[in-house]
């Protein structure tokens, strides 16, 4: 996927437009066979229409919470522009992983992503401290770290890069999966390879619970499962159920021991070179798209829950797993990087 993503980003480079690669991926209801403009395009004039492509390591389906995200966000930009804005959708992971692709928005091969927030710890540093085990109360406690200041901050880091957040949305609290054995206890994951997202606050979590932690892109790891290469992987229900995850994985446990957010990302060029009143609606459709996000997975939860066991998979629920005894593991990862993140996750915790 890498080799294809370089061959992209060089077309696009050469041509001064966006060209999707991957073509036998499905197409969104949301997505055009047109080549999207580069994001350094010039600034746009009134009656102009601007057109913002948007990658997705997401299936294109009613049950993927970043294409009902997307889906929103375009019927509102379009809408409130009157045409003069168009999202264009590029899902599947038709231009490849997430750490790639907030690369290329970066670059301005891309326009713009929305991601899991794991991989943008490698952009804007202090993204990481989202990242640790067992730090949000609940998802009301994570909204208000992400949709105030320290958010903001994080977004002001990653702007220095080309790049900037337009709002949080969601992937929700992560569950761990594998084809071994049932994850009650940290002793469990003993020897379990465990694919993770590319963040090293995961990686060293999973290191102290034992496991055999693999970071590798979302858009390999399907197969890998499938193959043996890796035994589980761990993820919200709003990924794990949609990408029938329970086709290749026989054990899920309810241990949400992360929750993680889902950042739009925009290149920074892009985005100033929309007119103000088109700033204005983008972010006002995004803002929207997000809180019809939220409250997407919440109303979907229970439905992941069941259609996971329809798919043969042995549920563990979250009473049954051992909260306390991975908490107590989970110690040393703070402990670790407290010199780096203590700051921050003081305030997190004191954020009410």
């Amino acid at each position: 996927m890498k080799k294809k993503l370089s061959y992209f980003l060089v077309a696009v480079l050469s041509m001064g437009s966006l060209v999707g690669c991957g073509g036998n991926a499905t197409e969104s209801s949301g997505s055009s066979d047109q080549p999207a403009e580069a994001a350094n395009s010039n600034s746009s004039a009134e009656g102009d229409v601007v057109t913002i492509a948007v990658g997705s390591a997401a299936p294109d389906t009613e049950t993927s919470h970043y294409q009902q995200f997307l889906l929103k966000m375009k019927e509102q930009v379009e809408k409130e522009t009157n045409g003069t804005v168009k999202i264009e959708i590029h899902a599947n992971g038709e231009l490849g992983g997430e750490r790639e692709m907030i690369e290329a928005v970066q670059l301005g091969t891309l326009d713009a992503t929305i991601t899991g927030a794991g991989p943008l710890g490698n952009f804007a540093p202090s993204s990481n401290a989202l990242d640790f085990p067992f730090l949000f109360n609940d998802r009301e406690h994570a909204y208000k770290v992400l949709d105030g200041e320290i958010g903001q901050s994080i977004s002001k880091e990653l702007e220095s890069t080309g790049a900037k957040i337009l709002v949080w949305a969601e992937n929700g609290f992560r569950n761990i999966t594998n084809n071994t054995r049932p994850i009650k206890t940290p002793a469990d994951l003993k020897g379990i390879k465990i694919r993770t997202q590319e963040n090293k606050i995961h990686l060293d979590t999973f290191k102290d619970y034992g496991a055999n932690p693999t970071p590798m892109a979302f858009t390999e790891l399907f197969t890998s499962m499938q193959q043996g290469v890796v035994d589980g992987e761990e993820n919200p229900l709003s990924v794990i159920v949609p990408n029938k995850f329970f086709e290749v994985q026989k054990y899920m446990t309810l241990s949400e021991h992360f929750y993680q957010a889902a950042p739009f990302v925009i290149n920074t060029a892009k985005f100033e070179s929309l007119t103000p009143d088109q700033q204005k609606a983008l972010q006002s459709a995004a803002e929207a798209a997000r809180d019809f996000e939220r409250q997407f997975i919440f109303d979907m939860n229970e439905k992941f829950i069941e259609t996971a066991k329809e798919g043969g998979m042995e549920i563990l629920p979250t009473e049954e797993f051992d909260r306390e005894a991975f908490v107590a593991a989970s110690e040393n990862v703070y402990k670790k990087y407290e010199s780096e993140y203590g700051d921050i996750l003081k305030r997190i915790r004191e954020t009410k």
